[in-house]
């Protein structure tokens, strides 16, 4: 039947307003949702979980570092295999690889089982990130959709970190730091389940290739050099630092020779070309080292320096993960308006105003004076994670989002681990003489200087960056 003179024709319906776009969003969300909580869940029953496993402190870096580990050598293959081999298959297979992981690290026997699991779970989250945002960004296809879409995605970092430590410690004040585990390993069965009904595949339109010589070279590279970083706690001119280090540098120094000349590279080098790709991923690369990484190590400092329960850490936790979740979920309303660099630059100077404000809480014993610094930075880390999200998708083609998505949560994790290391190697440098094996007051106000530091530097290149890149004003 015609459509009569004069009469314009609705529009089809976009995939931001369908159904399945509806159900991606919650399963993506749930996921990660789900990621994070796990990430976080050891970090207020540390001392639990150390003295269960017969962890040292060194052990005890690999007890919360292990899973940044398996998250930062594999985002970027994840996601380039997601855009070639299916990015539903990829997240799917990251959520049972999760329950299974979940589930070891629940019945560890001692600390090196643990630590291999939280590596595999790291492995797994990988996958559900990369192709997550992936799957996001073929199914929200307007900049409004992807800004509501993305600002979603990024509130749920917030959320898995308010809610994992909160989690953990009341499981354990009931039973055991292990019931944390189970509950999790559980959830990420159910979700692996109803995955295959709530998503639609979606994939890269070419011949799908695996770009062996470059996961190898880059998932070795990124292993020895978080290995070296997190092994640099006790000294970084020892050999079992150094010879890492040195193989990281020329394995990745290789990598970037084979994506360079390769026909279907894993990490296309020329959208390093592009101005918004090189803010995101740098931006990515200092919220890892600023925001997440002094962050991790706070729970445990202020746990062991001013005596606060695992609990009362888990809640000062929720504090700064909620501002997190409620500014990046407010994202979703007004993102549009703001540019991605005023967003990051906005976001890294709230973080260094939050830590800042926190100086001197140990010296004082008072757990009170990390309140205000801890709604601070977290609602400056809400503004990042947003800005991260919606950058991730945005600076890349469409038919390589997951790999986007990889490339720049890459850059995170691995900003995070430095940051993580750097945090527990300045925490433990200004002990009393004849004092090991602990952290000092003045240490805890160097992490706090060190993320503040990271947090001024990475507004700066943000907007450094964008006067650069910022058009000419027409002439007239």
């Amino acid at each position: 039947m015609s459509t009569p003179a004069g009469v314009t024709t609705p529009p089809a319906p976009v995939p931001d307003a369908t159904r399945s776009g509806s159900r991606a969003l919650f399963a993506v969300c749930a996921a990660t949702l789900l990621v994070l909580m796990n990430y976080t869940a050891p970090l207020p029953v540390l001392p639990q979980t150390a003295r269960s496993l017969g962890a040292g402190l060194t052990t005890q870096t690999w007890l919360i570092n292990a899973i940044t580990l398996g998250l930062a050598a594999t985002l970027l293959v994840a996601g380039s295999l997601g855009d070639d081999f299916g990015r539903r298959r990829i997240f799917r297979a990251g959520l049972v690889l999760l329950a299974a992981s979940t589930l070891g690290a629940a019945v560890a026997p001692n600390a090196g089982t643990f630590v291999a699991a939280r590596v595999l779970q790291g492995v797994a989250s990988a996958g559900i990130l990369a192709a997550g945002l992936g799957l996001l960004g073929h199914a929200f296809r307007t900049n409004h959709g992807r800004s509501h879409a993305t600002a979603r995605w990024a509130s749920m970092l917030g959320g898995g970190i308010a809610l994992g430590p909160v989690t953990s410690a009341a499981l354990t004040a009931l039973g055991s730091w292990r019931w944390s585990h189970l509950m999790l390993a559980a959830v990420a069965a159910v979700l692996a389940a109803l995955a295959g009904r709530l998503l639609a595949e979606s994939r890269a339109d070419r011949t799908a290739r695996i770009d062996v010589s470059g996961v190898l070279t880059l998932g070795a590279g990124l292993s020895l050099l978080l290995f070296a970083v997190t092994a640099g706690r006790t000294g970084w001119l020892r050999p079992a630092v150094l010879i890492p280090l040195a193989l990281a540098a020329l394995l990745l120094a290789a990598f970037v020779a084979i994506e360079a000349r390769g026909r279907a590279p894993m990490l296309d080098l020329a959208l390093f070309r592009r101005p918004d790709f090189r803010v995101a991923t740098i931006g990515a690369f200092f919220t890892g080292l600023a925001a997440l990484g002094p962050s991790t190590v706070l729970p445990t400092l202020v746990q062991r320096l001013v005596g606060v329960s695992a609990l009362g850490v888990a809640g000062l936790a929720f504090l700064w993960a909620g501002a997190s979740f409620v500014v990046s979920n407010q994202m979703r309303h007004h993102g549009t308006r703001f540019a991605p660099t005023r967003q990051l630059g906005l976001g890294f100077a709230l973080t260094a105003a939050g830590y800042l404000a926190m100086l001197g809480y140990a010296d004082a014993h008072s757990w009170v004076r990390t309140i205000p610094g801890l709604l601070i930075s977290g609602a400056g880390s809400g503004l990042l994670n947003a800005a991260l999200a919606r950058a991730a998708v945005a600076s890349v083609p469409p038919d390589r989002v997951a790999m986007g998505s990889g490339a720049n949560n890459t850059a995170r994790y691995v900003g995070s681990a430095l940051g993580v290391a750097a945090s527990i190697t300045v925490a433990s440098s200004l002990l009393p003489a004849g004092q090991t094996g602990g952290f000092s007051a003045h240490g805890a106000d160097l992490v706090l200087l060190l993320g503040a530091g990271a947090a001024v530097l990475g507004g700066a290149a943000a907007l450094i960056r964008r006067r650069v890149t910022a058009p000419a004003p027409a002439a007239g």
